[in-house]
């Protein structure tokens, strides 16, 4: 299981290197700009020409198949064993239908329709179809509510590497959301934030991303013992102009002014009369000592912002500004001074931008969720069609497996 994690964090769509989904998705949105060659991989997330051929599609998809094919091995494993524990029987069995679950949950969320696989039969996985978003989202939430159930309440690890119950709850919530279940996101939100002897709020925006922030809900066990975030190393760049990635000026320029997650959780370098900026949530790359900051997966800001947004949905205004408003307020700045139920999704919807960018994707898929997607981002990319909402199925596993097609449109 610890092996299925850290897959999970070194390969594929969910790691925090520059292969991943974080920088990537960031340059298909309107939080990065691309510095690097035009014709490597991530050009053509940042141009919006990706092709059912491109190399780092297939690799998200197996990697994520391979992790979720781990998991079900774990889960098989642990079932027919004569020996284990029942609490651990538990506990892993929890930790794998989590992980199942998670990796599920950004398939869909980059391909729509796609495969629900729970076993490790080989022939049957290999002529697997896709299920409708609404069924995948349906066995995404029966897992975690399984998972609430067999993980221990409390952290096995004081690290928080290892997902407990209320991990489980958070992505719960994360789901609900995202599925538009407003009463049940809102409540499974409650159930974490309501846990103040374990999650305590952070006040001072330097400590949120050290290792033992008392917001971390679930994150990443680094490799060694020295080492540091690949985030670090993925954005923090200390010379212009960037060789990579920077974050782009209108996501810079959107912060209102006073607003202290500008001055403390971005940077900027300067060559001449030219500046970047990167984001500096993360303010350490490759190995030290002591080793100061982990990745975090899920932190008790989103829980805030999904109850803001489940809230207003329902029409709960008051309550909805309450929770928006411990973020401003956290960030230096005064209560929001929206008022109508849309005004208040606008600032939610704000108030996650700043709060949550360069986070695994946020933004794209906030973007889409809130119906803003064409509008947004056909003013900042010129060749922003409607139909690139979803990527491409990779043209090799629709060669190996006919029943994925058909190809999403517009590919």
């Amino acid at each position: 299981m610890a092996n299925v994690f850290a897959q999970m964090r070194n390969n594929g769509m969910l790691t925090g290197k520059t292969t991943g989904m974080q920088k990537e998705m960031g340059l298909y949105a309107d939080e990065l700009t691309w510095y690097g060659n035009s014709a490597q991989s991530s050009a053509n997330f940042f141009t919006n020409t990706l092709i059912p051929t491109h190399p780092t599609l297939a690799t998200w998809w197996n990697n994520s198949y391979s992790q979720i094919y781990a998991a079900n091995a774990v889960i098989e494993g642990v079932a027919g064993s004569t020996t284990l524990l029942q609490a651990d029987k538990d506990q892993l069995t929890g930790e794998a239908k989590f992980a199942r679950a998670f990796v599920h949950f950004y398939v869909l969320q980059l391909w729509g329709n796609v495969p629900y696989v729970i076993g490790t039969d080989y022939t049957y996985n290999s002529t697997i179809k896709r299920l409708p978003a609404a069924e995948v989202y349906a066995k995404i939430i029966e897992d975690l509510e399984s998972a609430i159930i067999l993980l221990p309440k409390e952290y096995t690890n004081p690290t928080r590497v290892r997902p407990n119950s209320y991990a489980a709850q958070a992505l719960l919530a994360r789901v609900y959301l995202y599925a538009g279940m407003w009463p049940e996101a809102a409540n499974s939100a409650s159930t974490v934030l309501n846990k103040t002897d374990t999650y305590i709020w952070v006040t001072e925006l330097n400590t949120v991303f050290l290792k033992g922030s008392t917001a971390t809900i679930w994150q990443y066990a680094p490799r060694t013992p020295t080492r540091n975030t690949d985030e670090g190393t993925t954005f923090i760049f200390n010379a212009g102009p960037p060789n990579s990635v920077a974050l782009t000026n209108s996501l810079v320029n959107t912060f209102e002014a006073g607003d202290q997650r500008k001055a403390k959780w971005i940077r900027s370098i300067s060559k001449g009369s030219n500046k970047w900026y990167h984001a500096y949530k993360y303010k350490k790359t490759g190995s030290n000592t002591p080793q100061l900051e982990f990745s975090i997966v899920l932190r008790l800001a989103e829980m805030y912002l999904i109850r803001a947004e489940a809230r207003a949905r329902q029409g709960e205004l008051t309550n909805a500004k309450d929770d928006l408003n411990v973020i401003r307020n956290t960030a230096g700045l005064g209560n929001t001074t929206a008022v109508t139920q849309n005004e208040i999704l606008d600032a939610i919807l704000h108030e996650r931008q700043v709060e949550l960018f360069s986070e695994f994707g946020h933004r794209f898929f906030d973007l889409r969720r809130f119906d803003a997607l064409d509008q947004t981002l056909s003013d900042v990319k010129g060749d922003w069609n409607n139909t690139d909402n979803l990527l491409p199925l990779p043209q090799t596993e629709l060669n190996l497996n006919p029943n994925l097609g058909p190809q999403n449109s517009g590919y």
